[in-house]
């Protein structure tokens, strides 16, 4: 994901030390039921989409923005399927740590053609969800949570 600019903001005095960030990811899917990814370019990691939202921007928004922005498809947002803090930080090749709290919305294509869109994506594609690539961590968890109905709910394992 491209660096927001007021994040390099923040970056230019707090350095790569972990800051705690907000994310928004969308599970796309098509008329046919196919789920809409892309394939990172700072990773090579096939991925949902997602993003940071914008000082100021909703989360849907920002789940329709990042959609567009990654992959030239067109898309409403339907409900939130989850809401969870990722455990591990990230690090990224220049060395920066986040952490992420994502809010995962379940999203309904609307318009447009998928192709890469961006720098952020190698490749972009739908996917049947009985033939799914390999994920970045918890992608087949939320996809599995966008497709069942009703409020879903992430269980941490309670350490003892």
């Amino acid at each position: 994901m491209a660096t927001p600019d007021f994040i390099r903001q923040i970056r230019a005095t707090a350095g790569h030390q972990l800051l705690l960030l907000p994310g928004v990811s969308a599970v796309v899917f098509d008329d046919e039921g196919r789920v809409l990814l892309g394939r990172r370019a700072d990773t090579g990691n096939w991925s949902i989409i997602g993003g940071i939202p914008e000082p100021g921007e909703q989360p849907a928004e920002t789940a329709v923005r990042e959609v567009y922005e990654e992959t030239a498809v067109r898309c409403v947002a339907e409900r939130v399927v989850l809401v969870q803090g990722l455990r591990k930080p990230v690090t990224y090749p220049n060395g920066d740590q986040c952490q992420y709290m994502d809010i995962t919305f379940r999203c309904r294509a609307v318009g447009g053609e998928a192709r890469v869109n961006d720098d952020e994506s190698l490749e972009v594609g739908w996917f049947s969800v009985d033939a799914l690539p390999e994920l970045e961590e918890f992608g087949h968890f939320r996809i599995k949570q966008a497709l069942t109905e009703g409020p879903a709910w992430f269980q941490p394992t309670i350490e003892q």
